[in-house]
């Protein structure tokens, strides 16, 4: 049934003229075709031993090896066709510019999937303003914030109930979004992995090179490329410390919700309150993480990934690093009158965080996973080149 339906699809897109190949899932294919003969690189991560599996690459297929990707380098180190041979074989810059087009391609509503092209860093700097300053002159129409008393906090600013009407239709329409878009990606990379369902094991396997980052280690355990030749585990660590601080902090507003709703305990939280351990645990984590990311993006060397997406790379790690800076500074101006100000800012760089999670660097983190679990779906099952010749 999921082959018909996948005709079926191809028959329209075919009809509706949007099955031809764009530039760089072309360009994917020529690399493939030439590594595929190679196969010098095939131990180094996912890609290369599913690539094997195929003699040609179809447009699911190119999907789902551009989202195997991490963009570790040790190919584009170790080829010998890479550039300036004539075959400029630079297979992380050509993933990256296929991933790219997957998330926009797969983006709903899809009028919407054109931000992957422009979610840069000026574009979140200044969503983060315009939102903080209209939520500033909600403070000030209730009453200039520096006569607040000295012992006021922010629910005495944005009452509970303001607060859950601004962030819970943002937060949920976020998540429908990108996991629509993730539904649609894995819809179609499903009949092109062998078509067999998820099992317990494939599912135990993914979710351990997830939680791990596991293809960050450059095949060989020391790490990927940045600046030149040598390998390094700092853009693992960076990893680390933003994707499991995200983690700590989203499970700081779970529990919060938990003791608001259940427990009947009303923030703020003093410490060590369980909310209050997991938030700053998490803030740390992002600021170490996000500042890393941004030094190592600064240092790496030229051919790695696509320039043209550093603008909407740049534009998450800053949301990240100004959700957790002003989360601390908050917790630092609880109480004097500072905190209005503060507060505007913090509820801003949130709020375009969650605005922007489906149409920027974030979705990276959700299709890759799709991607690593059908991988270890199809590694399962027998090669479809088995019985060939």
């Amino acid at each position: 049934m999921q082959v018909l339906d996948a005709l079926t699809r191809t028959a329209r897109d075919l009809a509706n003229g949007n099955i031809v190949p764009s530039l760089a899932e072309t360009e994917v294919a020529r690399q493939m075709q030439i590594c595929n003969a190679c196969r010098y690189c095939e131990g180094f991560c996912a890609v290369f031993p599913a690539m094997t599996r195929r003699l040609e690459f179809g447009k699911a297929d190119i999907h789902f090896l551009a989202n195997l990707c991490h963009d570790c380098g040790a190919c584009l180190h170790a080829c010998q066709y890479a550039p300036p041979h004539e075959f400029a074989i630079n297979v992380p810059r050509a993933m990256a510019r296929v991933r790219v087009q997957t998330y926009a391609d797969y983006a709903w509503p899809s009028a919407l999937g054109k931000l992957y092209q422009h979610n840069g860093l000026g574009i979140s700097l200044v969503l983060v303003f315009f939102l903080a300053f209209f939520l500033f002159l909600a403070v000030l129409a209730n009453g200039a914030p520096w006569k607040m008393s000295m012992g006021a906090d922010f629910y005495d600013i944005f009452p509970h109930g303001i607060l859950v009407l601004l962030f819970v239709p943002v937060f949920l329409f976020a998540s429908l979004a990108l996991a629509i878009g993730v539904r649609r990606f894995l819809r179609d990379i499903t009949v092109a992995t062998s078509g067999a369902p998820l099992t317990r094991p494939a599912a135990a396997q993914a979710a351990d090179a997830v939680l791990r980052l596991k293809y960050l280690d450059g095949g060989h355990g020391a790490g990927c490329h940045d600046e030149d030749d040598a390998h390094t585990l700092a853009r693992r660590r960076f990893h680390h410390c933003t994707f499991y601080g995200f983690l700590l902090c989203f499970a700081a507003t779970s529990v919060a919700t938990i003791y608001h709703y259940f427990l009947g305990l009303a923030a703020p939280y003093d410490w060590p309150s369980l909310p209050k351990i997991l938030g700053v645990a998490g803030g740390f984590g992002l600021l170490i993480g996000t500042t890393g990311l941004c030094w190592l993006k600064l240092r790496r060397h030229p051919l790695h990934g696509d320039q043209a997406q550093k603008p909407m790379d740049q534009g998450f790690i800053a949301l990240l690093f100004l959700v957790s800076a002003s989360g601390f500074a908050l917790w630092l101006c609880r109480g004097t009158q500072a905190l209005p100000m503060v507060l505007c800012l913090h509820l801003a760089a949130v709020m375009a965080l969650f605005a922007t999670l489906p149409y920027g660097k974030f979705a990276h983190g959700v299709f890759r996973s799709a991607a690593l679990l059908r991988y270890c779906v199809e590694r399962r099952q027998p090669g479809r080149l088995d019985h060939c010749g």
